[in-house]
């Protein structure tokens, strides 16, 4: 009986590059005729015809599953929904804009079954066509959160990854709502094998990743997976505390022994501005966490599902 790869392919708004996607795709699965192949669609709340174009092609192709859902729940719900409604022996994520080069899934299944990795992930080692601004951000997310966190995430790694099921099964055995799925490859701890290559633009559409939605993909990931932001806090509340006390001692002696009083509201306006910011700013980090523990405990599902052309597992979280 032939082992079958699940490849899964989070959609949002991508009926322009889906045409191309499905056509490389099915190429690369005919170089591969020992497995069987599904072709897992994960429409993310699309407001353009991604849905009609994926229901029209599942008529054509039985391979092709689909899983709608009736609103944006974000890329990682996406995942986490193609991960667990899954059928394969084997799980490849992918998007659909081609960046992720079907191409390269028969040196990724070599490095499972042949060198015996449980994962192939991928990494870009240029990224050419990106704003300069956007990869400088992205190579100082990578060395912070791997300084100050568990989980290991190489500087331009995609989320291009072909896994046994016994991976993907320990990755949905965490029911987390607020995923991050790079820092969750990471912390599992499986062998990976990287394979790099060269920055792919996209077929066609646009990006629906803006510089302000990376920032905060980013903060995701580091209070996923660090504790650190609450350490710092703690640290600069000990630091200002200290230099009140030396500057008090030294307001004090300089009052006695000089008769000089202190004067200057200015100075005075500046210092109270200092410590009121550094205040404010421990509070957001602390209020990070909290609200990510608030969204915990709400027990909501990770995604909901409007339609499909499967049996749905189950969407809760775990509960």
């Amino acid at each position: 009986m032939n082992e079958k790869i699940s490849v899964i392919v989070p959609c949002y708004n991508e009926e322009e590059a889906l045409p191309y996607f499905y056509e490389e795709i099915v190429k690369t699965a005919k170089h591969m005729d020992v497995f069987k192949f599904e072709f897992l669609f994960v429409d993310d709340g699309s407001k353009d015809d991604t849905l009609k174009l994926l229901t029209d092609l599942s008529e054509k192709d039985i391979r092709v599953k689909y899983v709608s859902f009736p609103r944006n729940f974000g890329k990682e719900a996406a995942i986490y929904a193609g991960l667990q409604n899954s059928s394969g022996d084997y799980c490849v994520l992918m998007d659909a804009d081609l960046q992720d080069p079907p191409a390269l899934l028969p040196e990724m299944m070599e490095a499972i079954r042949d060198e015996g990795y449980d994962s192939a992930a991928t990494r870009r080692v240029t990224r050419k066509g990106e704003p300069p601004i956007r990869s400088f951000f992205a190579r100082m997310f990578y060395r912070i959160i791997n300084r100050i966190s568990d989980a290991d995430i190489v500087d331009g790694a995609r989320d291009y990854r072909l896994m046994t099921r016994q991976m993907v099964d320990t990755i949905l055995d965490m029911k987390e709502y607020n995923r991050f799925s790079k820092g969750i490859f990471g912390w599992i701890g499986f062998n990976t094998k990287w394979i790099e290559f060269e920055n792919i633009e996209r077929v066609a559409g646009e990006t629906k990743w803006s510089f302000w939605k990376l920032f905060k993909y980013s903060l995701e990931g580091i209070t996923a997976f660090s504790v650190l932001p609450l350490q710092i806090a703690s640290v600069f509340g000990v630091l200002f505390s200290l230099i009140a006390f030396i500057m008090i001692i030294v307001i004090i002696l300089r009052t006695i022994l000089f008769g000089d009083p202190v004067s200057g509201w200015p100075s005075m306006v500046c210092i109270v501005m200092l410590i009121g910011g550094v205040q404010l700013l421990s509070i957001g980090i602390l209020g990070q966490y909290v609200s990510k523990t608030y969204l915990e405990t709400k027990h909501r599902p990770i995604y909901i599902c409007k339609s499909s052309n499967i049996d749905l597992k189950s969407n809760d979280n775990g509960e």
